[in-house]
């Protein structure tokens, strides 16, 4: 689910992380009922009040839920509970790992060798490039995170910004 909020100045405002004080309005996380929910007016008739909805609103959820999701990869890796690699990544999955994060532009065959028969949610939402520099890194195909808070926090972003982008998010 994505929740919304009224800014005081009427205009739509996206609460990535469902904190920001005032009535949340919920959508579900899909492209196709924020385009709907725009288009019929669905904001300003449920606040009972004109509200300001930005033209490019799903592309504005779009980019906070990549950015959320960097940072907690960002902040699950500085915290020692996320490793990249194809080796040491290998060595967690079956002790430490919840969660498989892989590059969206990581070869088909290569990633599917990598998980091999395990049953852990694996993450595409990210791309090399960008999974590289949270690691620190050039590039980055293959990382895992801990179980935790964390693990869980971004598997759920992750399959927002997969129904809000159209991309792929699996539970293998």
């Amino acid at each position: 689910m994505l929740r919304f909020v009224i800014a005081p100045d009427s205009t739509l405002v996206f609460d990535a992380a469902a904190t920001l004080p005032g009535r949340g309005h919920w959508l579900s996380a899909r492209a196709d009922v924020i385009d709907k929910a725009i288009k019929s007016n669905a904001f300003s008739r449920a606040a009972k009040q004109r509200v300001e909805v930005p033209p490019d609103l799903r592309q504005q959820v779009e980019n906070a839920l990549r950015e959320r999701l960097k940072n907690l990869l960002g902040l699950a890796r500085r915290g020692g509970g996320a490793i990249s690699g194809f080796e040491k990544s290998r060595e967690w999955l079956d002790t430490k790992a919840a969660l498989i994060i892989q590059a969206a532009d990581g070869s088909a065959e290569e990633r599917a060798r990598f998980t091999g028969a395990r049953k852990l949610p694996v993450v595409t939402a990210l791309d090399a490039a960008t999974l590289g520099k949270i690691f620190g890194r050039e590039r980055t195909v293959h990382a895992v995170v801990a179980s935790g808070k964390l693990a869980a926090m971004i598997e759920i972003d992750a399959s927002r910004l997969a129904g809000v982008a159209g991309g792929e998010t699996s539970g293998q």
